[in-house]
């Protein structure tokens, strides 16, 4: 006899009967008792582990089987809805759409089989999105059908080419730090930059026309000096539209064109400035040109912050005063296309960006932006969202305010590049601290950005101003060892000083009365005025009486004069900057001094810069006989130089309300809120 590890025992149904009181087929009974359940447990620990085993096996089996069976349809349901809350797809919501587009629209054709593999392909395909060539991702943001390409080459296009005809949609990348909440919103508006809030842009203006903006009224020139600005202005324009028209500058020596962005800057930077002068004529021809001929179509790059400035605030100062809601359409336009650039890692935007294709990428010669470029679009977005009343445009570049306040500052100064894929400052030798170029409007909209949306106690924003202006007292004010000239310099590598100043620094003591003017304390007021004064004297310094584009100021140590300018930075591009700042003083006291102070470098201009076919940069601000003419006129002249010289001429220092307007940085007028 074999040993076993079981003894097999076998009760008759007769003797459950005994056991239990009953007959053997009682089941009630044996439910009663609960001597069913300890039975079957018994007879199950008696049976041979294999045909355990083999049970088990069986009814695993008997499970899967039910599992296959299920309708198809909750599965995929299923798996989508698994795939959207794990990735976020940006893509899945319009696979979907684009089958039901070709269901319902082709004639009650069934969906190919191509197009349903094409479909469960996208889907693998955007939830590997975060899987993808971290420097790929990190480097550009592209068009899905591009990016598709680069990464899963032929076949994605292919796929592409069967779920998409005409203009394809944008999607975000899954690295992109957009909320979920907020990711519909930006997808819609850049795959469809025609629309606003689902419909077109006409039919949604057409929706709010009771909350669009009235037409203003300008006198025109009321004196000599304002009749003067306009002749210049005139003379600058017959110049443009006689050998530029269409294009970006004039090059008036040579009178040919010179192209930027292909986007007709001049004409659309100098609209406002032609409506506040009353130059009817020239402002409808501008007008016609916009409505017909200005297109965001062409596959070129151009810079998110010039354009916004330009353009985008060109085309909405355009809108407020005239009340042409043409203008608003356009603008809308141009802010879909532009907002690729936040679709960046970090949220911090990208540089360049390509209307027509609308991707957008770092610069080519560095992955970083400029400070200034990034912290100098929010008032013109702003603006655009309370416009239309279409959130996205605000909430993207408040949220990249939000991210600038949260980083680490030298005593509110911030170094003048930040990386838009890590969106931190940069911080290796280049750590340059300047209110010059690259670093300059990033204070500027600090203050006017706290105006524009109605001066709030305890705004971070001016805080951050604040905090900034002492740090300009403590670590970049100085003053020149004879004369005593305050100036502004910079730190390299955040803490090496240097005694250098951009004229684009001549801003800074206008917008520091603007904001003593609106609260902040008289420390901000002495230095405006002395800084005032030496920009003045950047100017009087030269034979020419116009300034270079950067000064030098003498230390202590070295026995140099007060004031220099080297041979490479001797050059005067018609900039606006000291004349912003005269005007506002002007606007601002009252005082007629700063009148004769602007008067005097108008006609510097005069002298040395007007040519037969407009105004042009020198070369040489040292050496009257030899100005060295540079042959360009930047669009700035017409828009913000000849502006300013017009407001400030003005016998009414109020033409331009500061408690109800704020300028942009291109010296286009803006609405100031409420709140």
């Amino acid at each position: 006899m074999e040993k076993s590890d079981h003894i097999a025992l076998t009760l008759s149904s007769a003797s459950i009967a005994n056991i239990t009181g009953g007959t053997g087929n009682d089941e009630s009974n044996l439910a009663g008792s609960g001597f069913t359940r300890k039975s079957l447990r018994r007879s199950w620990n008696q049976l041979p582990r294999c045909q355990r085993n083999l049970i088990l096996l069986a009814i695993t089996a008997f499970c899967l089987t039910i599992l296959l069976y299920l309708p198809g349809d909750q599965l995929i349901a299923a798996s989508e809805k698994d795939m959207q809350e794990k990735a976020g797809l940006p893509f899945l919501n319009r696979h979907e759409s684009t089958l039901q587009s070709l269901q319902s629209n082709g004639d009650n054709k069934e969906v190919s089989a191509n197009e349903i593999k094409a479909e469960s392909l996208l889907n693998e395909i955007d939830a590997k999105d975060k899987l993808d060539d971290k420097v790929e991702m990190e480097n550009v943001v592209k068009m899905p059908e591009t990016a598709l390409a680069d990464v899963h080459h032929d076949k994605a296009v292919n796929l592409i080419d069967i779920l998409y005809n005409g203009e394809e949609p944008i999607g975000l990348p899954a690295t992109s730090q957009v909320p979920l909440s907020e990711r519909a919103q930006l997808e819609d508006a850049i795959n469809n930059p025609y629309n606003l809030a689902g419909v077109s842009i006409e039919e949604h203006l057409k929706n709010i026309a009771p909350h669009l903006a009235k037409k203003q009224h300008f006198s025109g020139p009321t004196n000599e000096r304002q009749s003067a600005v306009v002749a210049a202005f005139k003379h600058s324009w017959a110049g443009y539209k006689k050998y530029a028209w269409g294009h970006d500058n004039l090059k008036p020596i040579s009178q040919t064109s010179h192209e930027w962005f292909g986007l007709g800057l001049t004409i659309v930077d100098s609209l406002d400035t032609m409506y506040i002068m009353g130059l009817e004529e020239e402002f409808n021809e501008a007008r016609d040109w916009v409505n017909k001929s200005l297109t965001f179509r062409a596959k070129r790059d151009v810079n998110l912050f010039e354009v916004t400035i330009r353009v985008l605030g060109g085309l909405l100062s355009a809108y407020h005063l005239s009340g042409d809601k043409m203008f608003l359409g356009k603008a809308a336009e141009l802010g879909n296309r532009l907002l690729p650039s936040f679709l960046s890692p970090s949220g911090i935007p990208y540089s360049d960006v390509n209307l027509g294709d609308l991707s957008a990428h770092a610069p080519k010669w560095s992955p970083d932006s400029s400070t200034s470029e990034v912290a100098t679009i929010q008032l013109e977005f702003r603006d655009l969202s309370r416009s239309t009343n279409v959130p996205i445009y605000e909430t993207m570049v408040s949220e990249v305010s939000k991210k600038l306040h949260a980083l680490d500052k030298n005593h509110g100064l911030v170094p003048i590049f930040i990386n838009a894929n890590t969106g931190t400052f940069t911080l290796s030798n280049y750590a340059t601290i300047s209110l010059g170029a690259r670093g300059d409007s990033y204070y500027e909209y600090l203050l006017k950005q706290w105006i524009q949306t109605g001066r709030k106690d305890n705004d971070n924003l001016i805080l951050d101003y604040m905090q900034a202006m002492d740090g300009v007292l403590t670590k970049l004010m100085r003053r020149t060892p004879k004369e005593h000239w305050v100036y502004v310099g910079e730190l390299i590598n955040g803490k090496d000083f240097k005694p250098k100043m951009d004229h684009l620094t001549c801003y800074l003591p206008g917008t520091l009365l603007l904001g003593h003017q609106n609260g902040m304390p008289d420390s901000h007021l002495i230095l405006a005025k002395d800084l005032l004064e030496t920009c003045y004297q950047t100017y009087m310094k030269q034979p020419t009486q116009l300034a270079p584009e950067i000064s030098y100021f003498a230390l202590p140590s070295k026995d140099e004069p007060d004031i220099y300018v080297k041979p490479n930075d001797a050059h005067n591009l018609l900039r606006p900057e000291f004349i912003e700042s005269l005007y506002y003083f002007y606007a601002i006291t009252g005082n007629r001094t700063y009148q004769d102070m602007g008067w005097t470098i108008f006609q510097a201009f005069e002298t040395h810069a007007k040519v037969s076919a407009g105004y042009t940069s020198i070369g040489n601000v040292k050496n009257t006989l030899n100005t060295r003419l540079r042959d360009l006129m930047e669009s700035f002249w017409l828009s913000e130089t000849l502006k300013y010289f017009y407001l400030l001429f003005s016998d009414n220092r109020k033409e331009i309300d500061l408690e109800q307007w704020v300028f942009n940085s291109e010296a286009h007028p803006l609405p100031v809120r409420e709140h």
